[in-house]
């Protein structure tokens, strides 16, 4: 008989971003060895095939929002029921689902792993929008996330610059790094750029500059916008594959901007891409940077969190400055000059991320790291 692994998640499908898709690849090959809960908000179940064979427990959300993210309810008591049966906890961040389910863990003296996606004192302060509160909130959210992760058995982190910023705060916890993956299979190189936008009905000879992800403050897509307009390149269009704040979203509708909303099968629109762009103020891993690469799509990217360390300027990507949309702009108009350093660009990518990042691996590192509480 499996052991029972709760996985507790503040953020989940419908609402598409990066821990939403690492649970989506993580969950069906973990289930071979646990017998699995989910505790979730109660989003609809948009995802066929990851929820088999597991319980789901569902939250339900407060009808407001902080930035674009809609938390979910503080329901102790029902945390408290599935933490009873469980063997190990793996909790995904610090909102209220996985705050409550380390102070039910810790309680009831369950072995329990976080697994830090973003860094919270500087993700939070970038969703609120006033810059009193965002201030204030900087100092706040150190003191929270150093108070609850104090109270975990081990922290997982993606790479080593996050281990190098976490153990800073956090101090004598344990810490492993455990690199996130990504199915190059599915995530793959068109076989023809031009029948890869006929597929998404874009105008096969336009020059598409994409981004796929969340619309939220952090990810800064007004410099991705702004150095879009500056370009004086014609039959160029910007293609935004997501979903997020409303007055994101009412930025991006313009002629020139294909919006296509929240993709869950983004590969058609990756594939047809010719430079992606990540204009994020900050970040982990970015799983939609290595899809990109795996598709074989130039990224251009700011540096940030773990990026600057998978991508190497001029090798496999290229880099520029934080909110500089002006030179934003003049890299992509050189890349849309050299379409040889595009290919180039696009197959070292595609190498880089094949070498590696895969899911299998990551799954083995997490068996070890939970393993390792055992004993």
């Amino acid at each position: 008989m499996n052991a029972k692994l709760v996985i507790a998640t503040d953020n989940y499908y419908p609402r598409a971003d990066g821990i939403a898709r690492f649970l989506s690849e993580i969950i069906p090959r973990l289930k071979k060895h646990y017998d699995i809960t989910v505790i979730c908000p109660a989003y609809k179940n948009t995802i066929s095939g990851i929820h088999d064979e597991i319980n789901i427990v569902r939250i339900p959300l407060y009808n407001f929002y902080v930035g674009d993210f809609r938390p979910a309810r503080f329901r102790r008591k029902e945390i408290n029921e599935v933490i009873k049966g469980a063997d190990l906890v793996f909790t995904q961040g610090l909102g209220p689902i996985g705050a409550l389910t380390i102070l039910s863990a810790h309680k009831q003296k369950k072995k329990t792993v976080s697994f830090i996606h973003s860094v919270e004192w500087e993700l939070v302060p970038m969703a609120v929008k006033s810059l009193f509160l965002r201030r204030m909130a900087y100092p706040l959210m150190r003191r929270f996330t150093k108070h609850f992760y104090s109270k975990v058995d081990m922290i997982i982190v993606p790479s080593t610059g996050i281990l190098d910023l976490i153990s800073w705060e956090i101090g004598k916890k344990p810490i492993r790094v455990v690199h996130l993956g990504c199915d190059t299979k599915k995530f793959c190189p068109p076989h023809s750029k031009r029948e890869a936008k006929k597929a998404i009905d874009v105008d096969q000879d336009a020059i598409l500059i994409g981004y796929h992800g969340r619309l939220s403050r952090e990810k800064d897509l007004q410099t991705l916008l702004r150095g879009f307009l500056r370009m004086k390149k014609h039959g160029k269009k910007l293609i935004i594959v997501g979903d997020g704040l409303p007055q994101l979203k009412t930025m991006f509708m313009r002629k020139d901007v294909i919006f296509t909303g929240t993709k869950f099968n983004v590969v058609p629109y990756l594939q047809a891409m010719d430079i992606y762009v990540l204009s994020s103020l900050t970040e982990t891993t970015c799983l939609s940077v290595l899809e990109a690469m795996s598709c074989g799509v130039p990224v251009i990217s700011t540096r940030v969190g773990f990026v600057k360390d998978y991508i190497e300027d001029g090798e496999n990507g290229i880099f520029f400055d934080f909110q500089n949309s002006v030179q934003l702009a003049k890299k992509i108009e050189y890349l849309i000059e050299h379409p040889k350093m595009r290919e180039d660009l696009g197959k070292a990518a595609r190498a880089t991320v094949v070498a590696g990042f895969d899911w299998d691996r990551t799954v083995k590192d997490l068996l070890t790291a939970f393993s390792s509480l055992k004993k």
